[in-house]
């Protein structure tokens, strides 16, 4: 999109972002404050795609900062799902009893402005120490009732291949570790860092009778760009599948044409949408958030009009630690045997109706889903 420019190296700095031409001098003095709480990043291949022309660009909305963070709203948090209040060691979360989080990084490729770790992650937060990764490997192998482990960070498609073959190795030993997934934007953000000997590490462990899914991080149908497709196409082509999950934005993703042309673009790369998030309550992210009710709208506008395929669930994180909920628009009204459709019809279902499968011959299949 931005084809005068093209960098080099990531821009990390309000100053840069100028120079770049993504932002205008007269932002300066602002963004530099903002700059000095929340880290900055922008990859070469995202400021590509940056149109530097339209204001409300929704991949600059993403990642461009905003003067807007300086403004905290009344219930906003520093660590808005609660994830302290389930850490037993550093950098692992055990919110949920058979899959926890292994924090591997503080560092991400891009620092996005919606960040719900945004007040923890930054240039020089450096990996977990190998101290602490041990004790974390080790409370792992200790708990048996742990069948996923989740890595995330910060992003741990950061990390080499080889730090990443280490920890898939330590994994792989625990005989009820029986699934691994990566949360990442790396795909998408740099393309590059999906290396030959990174999707040998993750072939590996899956080759030890390990599933292993990446879940790429996109909330725009522009993010994934022809790199950022075959860099899924290598990980997808070497039997590791790809889930999705994506943040309701304001501004970015909040319209029914703009969130479906993400969500069959995803489908279209061979990746299955997982999650919409709600935007979390993230210190000075108000700018950026919707209202549930706006959410729910889009599912409903989405139900029936985009592919089954195409349906990510719609999920809050509830503050306080308490977990992530389901918050899609319900087609049940309240009396129990009245249904909406897709186009908001309602159809009675009598009560005690059995199901088509209840009395029915054996081997009679239920039909389609």
């Amino acid at each position: 999109m931005n084809a005068a420019f093209e960098p080099e190296k990531s821009l990390r700095s309000p100053s840069e972002l100028a120079e770049a031409g993504l932002i205008g001098r007269d932002r300066l003095a602002a963004l530099q404050d903002v700059a000095a709480r929340y880290a900055v990043a922008i990859t070469p291949e995202v400021a590509r795609l940056i149109d530097p022309a339209n204001p409300a660009d929704p991949i600059a909305r993403q990642f461009v900062p905003d003067a807007a963070e300086l403004i905290a709203e009344e219930g906003e948090s520093a660590d808005p799902i609660g994830d302290d209040a389930h850490s037993p060691l550093e950098g692992l979360v055990h919110r949920y009893p058979d899959r926890v989080l292994l924090k591997l990084v503080n560092a991400c490729a891009v620092y996005c402005r919606f960040c719900f770790r945004r007040e923890m992650v930054g240039p020089g937060k450096g990996a977990l120490s190998p101290h602490a990764l041990a004790a974390a490997l080790d409370y792992i192998r200790a708990t048996p009732q742990i069948w996923e482990v989740i890595l995330t960070g910060g992003d741990p498609l950061i990390l080499s291949a080889r730090r990443m073959t280490r920890v898939l190795d330590e994994l792989a030993e625990i005989s009820h570790v029986k699934v691994t997934r990566i949360h990442t934007r790396v795909p998408a953000v740099a393309p590059e860092r999906v290396s030959p000997a990174l999707v040998r590490a993750l072939r590996a462990y899956i080759r030890k009778d390990r599933a292993c899914f990446v879940v790429l991080h996109v909330n725009h149908a522009r993010e994934l760009s022809a790199n950022a497709r075959a860099a899924c196409a290598r990980l997808i082509d070497a039997g590791i599948p790809m889930l999705s999950q994506t943040v309701l934005l304001r501004g970015v993703n909040d319209e029914t044409q703009t969130l479906g042309a993400l969500m069959r673009a995803l489908v279209e790369c061979r990746i299955k949408p997982y999650y919409l998030h709600h935007a979390d309550l993230a210190p000075g992210t108000a700018h950026l958030r919707t209202t549930i009710a706006e959410g729910q709208a889009l599912m409903r506008a989405l139900h029936g009009r985009a592919s089954g395929l195409c349906q990510p669930s719609y999920v809050l994180d509830i503050p306080g630690g308490y977990g992530k909920s389901p918050i899609g628009p319900s087609y049940l009204v309240a009396d129990g045997t009245t249904v909406e459709d897709f186009t908001g019809r309602r159809h009675q279902y009598p009560p005690h109706q059995k199901t088509p499968l209840d009395g029915a011959p054996q081997g009679t299949p239920p039909g389609d889903i």
